[in-house]
């Protein structure tokens, strides 16, 4: 939902708008910047002002004016001044089609306002010139020498000669009145540009409305002093903007001081929305009371680690994120190196945020929250990108901090075992608490349906160094061996930090190894880009359409009808009528299949799955698992990264262990019916199973839910 011009607060900029507005002037100065110093990209300059236009339709004109002149300072200092007023140029179109858009105006509210822009441009230009005069004469003499050069050049044709003094009179009248020729041609284009923009860059924004605008952490300012404990709900629901029903409805809860709570449910339970209440966002029904604010973010307030850490990563090095947004005395005040050993990052401090594994991400957002030293520290889905060890020990480190420092700690899992640690446990089912959820189902192994066939991918010897030759280089693959059989599920695991996602984008191809050799069946895979598949570890990162089935016939090419949409699926397990569905709208497991259901669409000849049960309750990781099964008895070569070893173990033909970069081990996940140990590489300890004897199908096998 997009905010209407009712609806659009006063006051200072929400963090909402300030963080739309900083990635939005982000992308506006790389656009005009490249376009104007490579010859070859000028075109982007064209588009420059789609980004400041959705900033415009979207939020309040205040947020357009600041991120319009932090654009413009950045620009201004990498570029120069031209592209500087490229920059404020764009804005101006942005806001007039975003303003008229957000308004609901037609073409002449746009008429109206590019008027009073052209107008003010044509002053500006003027007056700049006026201002400047020695500039403005050198600025003319200069092209009174060209005038005068074409003159010249024109009088050696006695035919040209007419045209050359024709063309140095023109330029002299110009010059004479100059001011009211480049008012008037200012004027005309800024019209001219805003007419044209109603249409292409009004039609982008149309296209884009679909898109969510809304923060679902955003809370009305509360002037008491922070405190946030005990908090207490009566009766409390909340129901998003545009839903039909309630995502929380009718909880009764108090949080006490020093305790630890575990929220547990299945996905779409409401659990999320639950942590949006306790960190301060009213509800929309029933009531909230605590003894003061929330404090958010806030020293001794509440803080909020969410299930995707990369979005809450804004220091350049980790030592600055964890003190990012405290003043100088209060992050003089707090021991990094100490918070880092406490969460697992033992001497990362100078480490880059940007090379930092998910798991390591999630460990940096824990240290950061415990850098305010909350009242109360939730947790939502905290330790889903994090491998068993380090789950385990983070686990611990929560329970400990109501001892400790008296923290009080909101921990949402689908863990067992994380709840397990909890004072007690809060069950949720479709936005009520309940006494008790339903049996948690463990995926089962799952008999091996066909053989395997010849070997389709090599690794040899692959290495692969980040920012390599600069000081920032951070190596992440060590000569990494591997072979893999066509319709092998074969199963990657290692801590945070191995390299097992680094390895999972090399051999997708999107980037190439530093030295080694990954082949698709003989050849570099970075040169047969989408032959190779790769889910990423968040599934809505993938989903660029609006609807399931526009996302799946995209990945499916021009020739993808509505047909093979519902048998993309079809093989997935999801009903047909989901593709009229807008992707906002899937819950977490079901966004993992539809990119599934994409990726069959487009028929690669391996896929490649990072975490793909993260995030996912017990019966979305039974279901992923049962999916994963499917495709692999359909001949379809898999190759999962994950850190739920026991589940994924269920599907698996072999399991590859990475540590620190390097394979330490490989070993058979399980031996299927008839099958023969045969090495993978000559003196690697590395073994497949040969399947001389197909196993046949059994009855009742399959995965358990």
């Amino acid at each position: 939902m997009r905010d209407t011009p009712a609806e659009l607060p006063r006051g200072p900029l929400r963090p909402i708008e300030l963080a739309t507005g900083a990635v939005m002037a982000g992308l506006t100065v790389g656009l005009i910047t490249v376009g104007s110093l490579v010859p070859m990209a000028a075109a982007l300059q064209l588009v420059a002002a789609v980004p400041l236009g959705l900033l415009a339709h979207r939020y309040r004109l205040r947020a357009l004016v600041t991120a319009s002149v932090a654009a413009g300072l950045v620009t201004f200092v990498a570029a120069g001044i031209m592209p500087a007023l490229g920059v404020f140029g764009a804005a101006t179109l942005a806001g007039i089609i975003g303003i008229v858009k957000r308004r609901g105006g037609g073409l002449p509210a746009v008429l109206a306002l590019a008027t009073l822009a052209g107008v003010g441009w044509g002053l500006f230009s003027v007056g700049s010139l006026l201002l400047f005069a020695r500039t403005r004469e050198l600025f003319f003499e200069a092209i009174r020498n060209t005038a005068k050069g074409i003159q010249n050049l024109a009088a050696r044709q006695p035919a040209l000669e007419p045209l050359g003094r024709a063309a140095a009179d023109l330029t002299d009248a110009l010059l004479r009145n100059w001011w009211l020729y480049l008012g008037g041609s200012v004027f005309l284009g800024v019209l001219v540009s805003a007419i044209v923009s109603w249409f292409v860059l009004g039609s982008v924004l149309d296209r884009l409305a679909w898109l969510p605008g809304s923060d679902r952490l955003d809370a009305p300012d509360d002037d008491r002093a922070i405190g946030p404990l005990p908090v207490t709900l009566h009766g409390a629901g909340y129901r998003y903007p545009g839903a039909t029903a309630d995502a929380l409805s009718g909880i009764d809860l108090t949080i006490h001081p020093g305790e630890f709570v575990a929220v547990v449910g299945h996905n779409g339970s409401g659990k999320s929305t639950l942590t949006r209440v306790l960190a301060g966002r009213p509800p929309t029904s029933g009531a909230v009371s605590r003894p003061g604010s929330a404090g958010l973010g806030e020293l001794g307030g509440t803080a909020l680690v969410l299930q995707r850490p990369e979005s809450q990563t804004l220091g350049v090095s980790v030592a600055d994120d964890v003190v990012w947004g405290l003043s100088a005395e209060l992050a003089a005040e707090v021991d990094v190196d100490a918070l880092l050993a406490e969460v697992g990052l033992t001497g990362m401090g100078r480490r880059e945020t940007a090379t930092l594994s998910g798991g390591q991400q999630q460990r940096l957002a824990v240290a950061a929250a415990l850098a305010r030293r909350p009242a109360l520290l939730i947790a939502d889905e905290a330790t889903s990108m994090i491998d068993p060890d380090g789950r385990r020990d983070l686990v611990a480190l929560l329970a400990e901090l109501p001892r400790r420092h008296g923290t009080a700690v909101v921990l949402v899992t689908h863990h067992e075992a994380d709840a397990s640690a909890a004072d007690r446990v809060i069950h949720l089912a479709n936005g009520r608490m309940v006494d008790h959820l339903a049996r948690w189902p463990q995926p089962a192994r799952d008999q091996r349906r066909g053989p395997m066939g010849a070997t389709i991918l090599e690794l040899t010897d692959v290495r692969h160094t980040y920012n390599r030759g600069t000081p920032w280089e951070a190596p992440a693959l060590h000569g990494v061996d591997l072979l893999v059989r066509q319709g092998e599920a074969l199963l990657i695991v290692g801590g945070n930090g191995s390299g097992k996602s680094t390895l999972a984008w090399i051999i997708a191809g999107l980037i190439a190894p530093s030295s080694g050799r990954c082949e698709l069946r003989g050849d570099p895979v970075d040169q047969q880009i989408g032959r190779v598949a790769l889910a990423f570890q968040h599934s809505r990162l993938q989903l660029q359409k609006q609807t399931v089935g526009a996302e799946i016939a995209d990945w499916g090419g021009r020739a993808t009808g509505s047909g093979a949409v519902g048998r993309a699926l079809d093989a997935v397990g999801l009903d047909r009528r989901l593709a009229a569905r807008s992707v906002e709208e899937l819950s977490g497991g079901q966004a993992k299949r539809v990119v599934l259901a994409a990726m069959v669409a487009s028929h690669p000849q391996v896929v490649v799955l990072d975490e793909p049960l993260a995030g996912l309750d017990p019966q979305g990781r039974a279901e992923i698992v049962e999916l994963l099964a499917r495709l692999r008895d359909a001949g379809q070569t898999l190759i999962v990264i994950s850190h739920d070893v026991a589940d994924v173990t269920a599907v698996c033909d072999r399991t590859v262990h990475l540590d620190a970069g390097v394979v330490v081990e490989t070993a058979g996940a399980r031996r299927p019916v008839g099958a023969q140990p045969a090495p993978l590489l000559p003196g690697r300890p590395e073994t497949v199973w040969r399947l001389d004897n197909p196993p046949h199908n059994e009855p009742g096998s399959g995965v358990v839910r």
